[in-house]
């Protein structure tokens, strides 16, 4: 890290001398790290600014889930509801930020039944009876990102294919009871998978959560087969997803080789997840998207 003088201005923006603001929690990390442990830089903590103007990105991303989620339904193309998120987005006075992010050629993911991941939506991919879809939404305010998704279940499904949708739910919320300052994205991350373990299912490893606010990904990379007292320390002002991808089946998943994006179950049993964007506070957390 970077620190500047005693009487500088603080690196927070807070106008306020550093040796009245940020030194003694600079000291405090410098520490943790000196103890073998990955710290966050400066350039990660979103300041006070940052974060009001990501929580308004936020607002558009929570408003075109709720719009999603009052519509969605079997005989519906996935299309469609890529049209419902970039129009809803762009009148709101946002961009969808996953259109042409590494070539991506939609508004949205739309991930089916054993898709875990960035399915993509498409005229000829009809919603039916029975099927369990994640809709995940990205917005780009202003250079401000936000981040979310949420599974329906359409019309009638199998207990088997609930009962996966509920678990992946409950898992995010067993993952967000260890977020806390001074501790690791670890503790986080053990928490998903062993909640996930005794429901006798599987958390994907490649894919993960990631941080998130002035860029679409940002450092850290969030896994949730991770130990406890490992990984980046979390502290206040660090902002990141949790978005474990919950298998029925085994974890090995594969990449569609003619899309280059979706991914699959490699046994070819459903896959749900659910995620939000998360604030660490001084005293806990903020859901800043869910």
């Amino acid at each position: 890290m970077k620190k500047p003088g005693r009487n500088d201005e603080c690196w927070c923006g807070s106008g306020k001398k550093y040796k009245k603001c940020h030194i003694d929690f600079d000291e405090r990390m410098e520490e943790i790290e000196a103890q073998g442990h990955q710290i966050p830089d400066h350039s990660l903590l979103k300041t006070k600014e940052q974060i009001e103007k990501i929580k308004e990105s936020a607002k558009i991303n929570i408003a075109v889930l709720d719009y999603v989620a009052e519509h969605i339904r079997a005989g519906i193309s996935t299309a469609e509801i890529d049209r419902w998120v970039h129009d809803i987005t762009v009148r709101m006075g946002g961009i969808p930020a996953p259109l042409n992010y590494e070539g991506f050629p939609k508004s949205v993911c739309t991930s089916i039944n054993d898709e875990v991941c960035h399915g993509i939506p498409s005229e000829d991919i009809i919603l039916k009876d029975g099927d369990i879809v994640n809709v995940d939404v990205s917005t780009n305010l202003n250079g401000y990102f936000s981040d979310s998704s949420r599974m329906f279940c359409i019309g009638e499904v199998s207990a088997e294919k609930e009962a996966l949708v509920d678990a992946a739910k409950q898992a995010l919320q067993e993952g967000l009871k260890e977020v806390k300052p001074w501790k690791f994205l670890g503790d986080m991350g053990n928490a998903v998978n062993e909640y996930v373990k005794s429901c006798g299912y599987s958390v994907v490893r490649e894919v993960g959560g990631h941080g998130i606010g002035l860029e679409f990904h940002e450092d850290p990379w969030v896994s949730y087969v991770t130990e406890p007292n490992t990984g980046m320390l979390m502290v206040p002002g660090l902002m990141f997803t949790i978005e474990p991808m919950i298998n029925m089946g085994k974890a090995p998943i594969y990449t569609d080789e003619k899309n280059g994006w979706t991914i699959y179950t490699k046994d070819g049993l459903p896959s749900a997840q659910w995620e939000i964007q998360v604030l660490v506070t001084e005293d806990g957390y903020e859901i800043i998207t869910y």
